[in-house]
């Protein structure tokens, strides 16, 4: 892709699933012409109307897209092979959200590690000045996950949904 516009198409995709209404304020790629280093887009964005309302409280989703969560290993029968990943996978996402300003942090999400020999997952949400952050690490160290830790990986997956719906709660500044 040699245009701007081809290059950010992957973004604009990726925030539609999440969102109805957004616009991108800047976008670059990191290290397209460097396939030893790791690949990544830096991206911004607006989304009106993303916090939802309770009362006098708004609520915010600190994980504004992208679902790690897996429901593979939700079923009734009992697994017969291996579940096999693939490829290694080492996803680190960053997301800001500029709080409004009449509201504070009430209540925010606890950070969350979970390690197993497989795979790791780290989330924690923070707030500095008016800004809400929120970082996640996702890390796929094992390309094969023997039927023996189904139910590991299946533990893994459920910490993992429970922290992409956390919301962080914001009150009126008095």
């Amino acid at each position: 892709m040699t245009k701007d516009s081809d290059r950010i198409k992957p973004i604009e995709s990726l925030l539609a699933v999440s969102l109805s209404n957004f616009r991108i304020t800047k976008a670059s790629i990191t290290n397209l012409q460097f396939p030893d280093r790791p690949f990544g887009f830096h991206y911004a964005f607006e989304a009106d109307s993303y916090a939802k309302t309770a009362g006098d409280l708004l609520l915010v989703r600190p994980r504004v897209l992208g679902v790690k969560a897996e429901a593979i290993l939700e079923t009734k029968e009992p697994r017969q092979f291996p579940i096999e990943f693939d490829g290694p996978i080492q996803d680190v996402d960053t997301f800001e959200i500029t709080l409004p300003p009449a509201y504070v942090v009430d209540d925010l999400p606890a950070p969350i590690h979970a390690d197993f020999a497989f795979a790791s997952y780290q989330s924690k949400t923070e707030v500095k000045r008016n800004v809400l952050g929120y970082t996640r690490t996702f890390e796929i160290k094992q390309l094969s996950v023997p039927v023996s830790k189904a139910e590991e990986l299946k533990k893994f997956y459920r910490i993992i949904a429970t922290d992409e719906r956390n919301t962080a709660v914001l009150k009126p500044a008095k």
